[in-house]
């Protein structure tokens, strides 16, 4: 049985300052990569993310409260989020569990009706280290993927960006091109597996409303400001090498009706400024494999 690599065998250190400039096209300066993750959370088991204490510190199962809090995001506020990019003429990334298109069909026909990038997230939220038989799992979620919008996704992000050390041979081996689990870097970079090279996007654990407000209990405002901090260094930054701004958000959370207004005054910042391209992880992914290998690097995996 072969030793799985680790992350250093499978990527060289790479300071930024040392690579070669990467270029978008006409002189855009940054690629705002939006992803929702529209999830299911099954009943039987704890939940994945809790707001309110268990009574008397004793866990209880089935969780009701946080099920249905959950339930919420996808029965309300995954609407707002739908009116809200299709005003916006974005079509984002949605990381979704494949048992979302079977348990929320309605939502999933509308994501694929609206022509947004779906992107594998596991068949439904559970840790990958808790997962018996992780590459049928894979396998399973992008077959039911492929069968729902007629094409195989590209792009993959864990559970939780959950991962073992033998779970990037089994995304490529599943068909996946690119992975949104690895938040090390602001530019697109190379891993080695022993299937092949595999992309890792840069997405984030910093712009996000899980670790923002249920994580950190920040107040709502905190997602626009940090977003709007993070988006106005990057442009600057953009003016010489190409920079890319991930936004990920979960609609039992951002779609909330008192933090809506907040989402929404991100790009309403970011619509200020020109040189802003709002790109899915596949649109990223084909710029980089083609502008990398222009420049040279990124491909020695």
């Amino acid at each position: 049985m072969t030793t799985p690599m680790l992350p250093r065998e499978r990527c060289d250190y790479s300071a930024i300052v040392d690579r070669p400039p990467l270029k978008l096209p006409g002189n855009a300066r940054l690629a705002f990569w939006t992803i929702v993750n529209y999830e299911v959370w099954d009943i039987g088991r704890p939940m994945p993310r809790q707001v309110l204490p268990a009574p008397t510190g004793v866990p209880l199962l089935p969780d009701v409260p946080h099920w249905s809090w959950h339930e919420y995001g996808m029965r309300v506020g995954a609407w707002r989020f739908f009116e809200l990019y299709e005003r916006l003429g974005i079509r984002p990334t949605l990381a979704i569990n494949a048992r979302t298109c079977e348990d929320y069909t309605r939502v999933a026909e509308e994501a694929k009706r609206l022509r947004w990038e779906f992107m594998g997230h596991a068949y439904d939220q559970i840790p990958i280290h808790k997962v018996e038989d992780q590459a049928a799992m894979i396998n399973r979620s992008m077959d039911i993927l492929e069968r729902f919008t007629g094409k195989r996704p590209v792009g993959w992000l864990g559970p939780g960006l959950t991962q073992t050390l033998e779970t990037p041979e089994l995304l490529v081996s599943a068909g996946v091109k690119y992975i949104g689990d690895w938040v090390y870097d602001d530019e697109p970079t190379v891993i080695r597996t022993a299937k092949g090279p595999l992309v890792t996007l840069p997405y984030t654990v910093e712009i996000n409303d899980i670790g923002i407000m249920i994580i950190q209990h920040h107040e709502s405002e905190h997602l626009a400001k940090r977003a709007i901090d993070q988006f106005d260094r990057l442009y600057a930054e953009g003016k010489s090498r190409a920079k890319i701004m991930a936004l990920a958000i979960h609609p039992y959370i951002s779609g909330q009706p008192h933090r809506i207004k907040y989402l929404e005054a991100i790009y309403d910042h970011a619509r200020r400024f020109e040189g802003v391209l709002h790109w899915n992880g596949a649109e990223i992914l084909d710029w980089y494999l083609a502008a990398a290998k222009a420049a040279k690097t990124g491909f020695a995996a």
